[in-house]
């Protein structure tokens, strides 16, 4: 896809995206202990929607944009609200400016007694990053590539926590990379959240991608899409999907009212559409004394 994600902040993509790190963070405040996350390609941390950049392409305004344009209705904006809050304690005066990228969204969230790692390769969003979390004692931000930290940073000393993994998409083998990305993470941190982000465009192998994250055998995978427009006659971005694996038991009821909302909110033509399947196990099947990340 090669992009730098000013052009995309806000974008459809990162209202579903950011929706569903907001409701996997506020699950795992639930309890007192200490958690980690871990986001592995995290960008400069926060965007800001007036910029020559966000303003040439506007996606931000069929994204969060629409999302705001409209009350919500009732049973969708307790979803929302750890996400629209953050957002909206970054904007203080109102309307749209700032825009938070998943670390920044992830800080916002965070109790004192909890931690970020963020990881960015690139040299010039590293230096904006690491000045916008500096003196941050909560936060660690490395330049790194981002599929090593899945095994020189896991499992975390707090033993609890959520890796973000959210690739660019620059490079052909990226649908590979993930799913042996997440092979090499499960196996250290069997425990831990996972999200996983891919784009849907035309020709994306999205069926084979799903046939090799099960083989995987991990026993609770969560995968949610949201298309906003048909593939035909553009390469571009038409889609969004996440992976979530060891999801907290009441994400999938939470899609169910989400996604139906969103395909309405953000499609820009008939052939928007949303689901959310399990690829691996159902939450009703988990024992009662199941312990969660």
């Amino acid at each position: 896809m090669n992009y730098r994600h000013i052009y995309h902040a806000g974008n459809f993509a990162d209202v579903l995206k950011h929706a569903v790190l907001a409701r996997l963070v506020t699950y795992l405040k639930q309890k007192d202990k200490a958690f980690r996350v871990l986001d592995t390609h995290a960008g400069i941390g926060l965007y800001d929607l007036s910029s020559e950049e966000a303003q040439k392409t506007g996606e931000w305004r069929d994204g969060i944009g629409r999302l705001l344009a409209d009350p919500l209705p009732s049973a969708v904006a307790p979803i929302l609200a750890p996400y629209l809050e953050a957002i909206a304690a970054l904007n203080p005066e109102g309307g749209m400016t700032h825009y938070p990228g998943s670390p920044k969204l992830t800080r916002l969230l965070m109790r004192p007694q909890d931690r970020l790692s963020a990881m960015e390769l690139h040299p010039d969003d590293y230096e904006t990053l690491h000045r916008l979390f500096d003196g941050d004692y909560q936060s660690r931000i490395t330049e790194l590539d981002g599929w090593l930290a899945l095994g020189a940073h896991l499992p975390p000393k707090e033993k609890r926590g959520l890796v973000l993994v959210d690739p660019p998409f620059e490079e052909p083998g990226e649908y590979e990379r993930l799913e042996k990305g997440l092979a090499k993470a499960y196996r250290r941190f069997p425990g831990g959240t996972f999200c996983l982000w891919y784009p849907l465009k035309q020709g994306a192998p999205i069926a084979e991608f799903h046939e090799s994250l099960t083989a995987l055998n991990i026993p609770k995978m969560l995968c949610c899409e949201l298309t906003v427009k048909s593939d035909r006659g553009t390469t571009g971005l038409t889609g969004t999907g996440l992976v979530i694996v060891n999801p907290p038991f009441t994400l999938k009821g939470e899609l169910d009212v989400l996604l139906p909302f969103l395909k309405d909110r953000l499609k820009q033509d008939r052939f928007a559409s949303a689901r959310a399947i399990w690829l691996r196990g159902e939450a009703r099947d988990l024992p009662d004394d199941e312990d969660e990340a």
